[in-house]
């Protein structure tokens, strides 16, 4: 899956109905409502959480392109980044200890 050229699907998608693609706050809200979505289908056990997830994925996306981030670049950044870092666990939680 190219997550970029996806973006780009989701943008355009968004752009060709009409939906917000430059109220970057608007977007923000509407990520949380579809995590608050997705958090309520787990709590209820609703076959439909595997749509949640993708929903909020997909306004992640959309954010992501209205923002001009490479999220694909940005997430392989990230992953590579966490694997460096050390932990120790306090009190029965991780907490990063170095980078």
């Amino acid at each position: 899956m190219d997550l970029k050229k996806l973006q780009e699907d989701i943008f355009q998608n968004k752009k060709d109905k009409g939906f917000n693609i430059s109220d970057v706050n608007k977007e923000f809200c509407l990520l949380y409502g579809e995590v608050a979505e997705a958090y309520d289908a787990f709590n209820k056990k609703k076959d439909d959480l595997g749509e949640e997830l993708a929903d909020i994925a997909i306004y992640l996306l959309g954010l992501s392109e209205i923002l001009n981030i490479d999220l694909g670049e940005e997430i392989e950044k990230k992953v590579s980044k966490n694997k460096s870092r050390i932990y120790k666990k306090v009190d029965g939680v991780n907490v990063r200890i170095s980078d």
